[in-house]
């Protein structure tokens, strides 16, 4: 996608897209930098991102750092993210990085061309069907033996809670993990850590190896 590509409305029916469309420019203030990425989440993405090979999809990449952090360390990686807001701020900060226009649930890839996707906190705002649907998708695009590294926020059952910008959901691990392998992935590493005051939070790291069902 051209870097000068129209914006786009915002999706009046997402309210996740217009939430976070509402609440882009404090957020990018805020988190919009590995500045302030816990230093145990950037090896465990570095270390998941030197494995994997061919292009790295950065799902959900909001404002574009990680995007920008995995193109600077030699991966070649797309960014993917259905706010408008967000994209033409990944651009501005992040000139000549690929952001396109997209969600979990529909890549703009064809079948087994990518070889890893990141979805760093970027599912946690969808119910367990659309948690589903987005791993089934990622499955689709990912080649064999290809990854998947997903991180989210940890808990003993599967709940909502009121997140900054919009409800988001506390996922047990080993229900993540059981959806991963209905899709079609098998888990290769679990990472858990809790930094108080923040909540907990974990990393499972997959690889593509069966179609679903």
């Amino acid at each position: 996608m051209p870097l000068g590509d129209p914006v786009g409305p915002v999706d009046p029916v997402d309210p996740v897209v217009a939430a976070y469309s509402d609440r882009a420019e404090e957020y990018t203030a805020l988190l919009g930098s590995m500045d302030v990425v816990d230093p145990a989440d950037r090896q465990t993405v570095a270390r998941w991102a030197a494995a994997q090979t061919g292009l790295v999809v950065d799902l959900g990449c909001g404002p574009g750092h990680w995007t920008a952090a995995l193109g600077a360390a030699g991966h070649d990686v797309v960014g993917i993210e259905p706010t408008p807001a967000f994209r033409t701020l990944a651009r501005r900060r992040f000139p000549g990085i690929d952001v396109r226009d997209g969600r979990a649930g529909q890549l703009p890839f064809e079948d087994g061309t990518v070889g890893g996707v990141l979805a760093w906190y970027s599912l946690i705002h969808l119910d367990a069907d659309g948690f589903g649907a987005a791993l089934d998708e990622a499955a689709r695009v990912v080649a064999h033996e290809g990854g998947l590294l997903l991180g989210f926020f940890e808990g003993e059952r599967l709940e909502t809670f009121e997140h900054q910008v919009v409800r988001a959901r506390r996922w047990p691990v080993h229900r993540v993990s059981d959806l991963l392998d209905v899709a079609g992935f098998r888990v290769t590493e679990v990472v858990t850590r809790t930094t108080p005051p923040h909540r907990p939070h974990a990393a499972i790291g997959a690889v593509r190896v069966s179609s679903r069902g």
